[in-house]
């Protein structure tokens, strides 16, 4: 039975993969919509957790009408 592998990827890596700066990916796993752990001192990422906020709005909001 072959196990599977899941790759990790640092914080950078995701930023790259997701086409964001690494801030906005700091604020996704601080918002937990992207699931990450701490190692060391650093974030890593599961590569399969991408598709979590892979299909996400992009922008602000629109105003609400009054």
């Amino acid at each position: 039975m072959k196990a599977e592998t899941n790759n990790l990827l640092s914080v950078t890596e995701t930023a790259k993969r997701l086409g964001v700066i690494r801030q906005r990916v700091f604020q996704l796993i601080q918002s937990r919509k992207l699931p990450a752990v701490m190692v060391g001192s650093q974030y890593v990422i599961k590569e399969s957790d991408l598709s979590l906020v892979a299909v996400r709005k992009t922008g602000r909001p629109p105003k609400e009408k009054k």
